[in-house]
C-alpha cells in the first residue's frame, strides 16, 4: 500500500471546440475516457511532465497553460490514491495520427470529441466537460474508484 498519493498532470486541450480524450485500457477492457497525461517524475515540473506524456500518448507537441482543475481518487482495496492537476493546453504542432502508438502501450485510443458527444461517453472526472468548456477552476474531491 502506498503511503502518499501519486501526483499526475493532465491536459484540458480544446481544439476547434473539441476536447482531446484518451482511453488507457488495453484491449478495450473499459469504456472509460479521460484527459491525456500521467504521473509526474521527480525533478521535472508538472508542465514538463505533461508535455512529455502528451508527446508519448498522442504524438502532439503542446503548450501548457494555467491549471484549471484538481481531481483526486482513491481505491481502498489497493490503497492507490492519485491527485491530478489539469492544465489548459493548446497544440503547438502535430495532428492526431491514427497509426500513432503509445510507446508504453498505455493509451489505446485517442480522439477529439464535441461537448454533445461527451453526453454519450463515460468519462472521469465528472466535472471535466464543465471545466473544459467553462472558464472557471474546478475541484473534484476524493472519489472512490468504482470497479
Amino acid at each position: 500500500m502506498s503511503k502518499s498519493p501519486r501526483l499526475a498532470a493532465r491536459a484540458v486541450l480544446l481544439h476547434e471546440d473539441r476536447l482531446l480524450l484518451v482511453n488507457a485500457w488495453p484491449g478495450g477492457k473499459s469504456d472509460l475516457w479521460c484527459a491525456p497525461g500521467g504521473g509526474a517524475e521527480i525533478g521535472t515540473s508538472l508542465p514538463e511532465n505533461l508535455a512529455r506524456e502528451l508527446r508519448e500518448e498522442t504524438g502532439l507537441e503542446i503548450t501548457v497553460g494555467p491549471p484549471c482543475l484538481v481531481n483526486e481518487f482513491h481505491d481502498p482495496a489497493s490503497g492507490f490514491h492519485q491527485v491530478e492537476i489539469f492544465f489548459r493546453c493548446r497544440i503547438a504542432s502535430g495532428t492526431l495520427d491514427p497509426g500513432w502508438q503509445d510507446p508504453e502501450g498505455v493509451v489505446t485510443e485517442r480522439r477529439f470529441v464535441t461537448r454533445a458527444e461527451m453526453d454519450g461517453l463515460r468519462f472521469k472526472p465528472s466535472s471535466l466537460a464543465h471545466v473544459a468548456w467553462g472558464r472557471g477552476f474546478g475541484y473534484d474531491p476524493l472519489e472512490l474508484i468504482q470497479h
